[in-house]
């Protein structure tokens, strides 16, 4: 069965945007420091090691709307799944497909399980999707590119006490500090 990864940067003080998000769109006011991390080549490679190990995206409906579904090849080559409340005729671009899920975040989880084989689920932002992702009790793993930045404000990623985590790896870049945690109410 797939493992079910939920894949998000944040600041040391836990924003996953910075703050004044009407005059600053998408990332927010320095927020865009948060994904510097892929910039680099040891950032890229690990990048490119969650996808080769994935066989599903669930994603939120803001983050496909922000990158305009990446571009005409759809850029993940695997089924991707968006959770929204409007629904939405599948999209496929290249490789990839976007199917919109209109059942929760639980139901987005569970086509993507059933699509990714014994490939990930990987599960990314924003925080939103992150928090409702982490409530189903689906989520195995939570990593966090954790970057050397203090927001300050913005969007918080955790919004309360969560399941318990034991660390599973940490790799460290210039850019972030990238934590890997077994969620505790996760399946294996």
């Amino acid at each position: 069965m797939a493992i079910v990864e939920v894949d998000i940067s944040m600041s040391v003080d836990g924003f996953v945007t910075g703050p004044d998000l009407d005059e600053w769109p998408g990332l927010g006011k320095r927020g865009e420091r948060l994904h510097a991390w892929l910039e680099r080549d040891a950032g890229r490679r690990l990048s490119e090691a969650t996808f080769a190990a994935s066989g599903a995206v669930v994603t939120s409906r803001s983050v496909y709307e922000a990158t305009g579904g990446w571009g005409d090849d759809g850029f993940y080559r695997m089924p991707v799944f968006v959770v929204t409340h409007r629904p939405h005729k599948a999209v496929h671009k290249g490789d990839t497909t976007f199917t919109f899920v209109t059942g929760g975040v639980a139901a987005a989880i569970e086509a993507a399980v059933a699509a990714a084989g014994d490939k990930r689920v990987h599960v990314m932002g924003g925080a939103s999707i992150v928090q409702q992702a982490l409530r189903t009790g689906l989520v195995d793993h939570l990593r966090l590119h954790i970057a050397p930045l203090l927001l300050g404000s913005g969007t918080v990623l955790f919004d309360g006490a969560g399941p318990e985590l034991e660390r599973l790896d940490t790799v460290d870049t210039p850019e972030a500090t990238h934590v890997t945690y077994r969620v505790g109410s996760g399946r294996p």
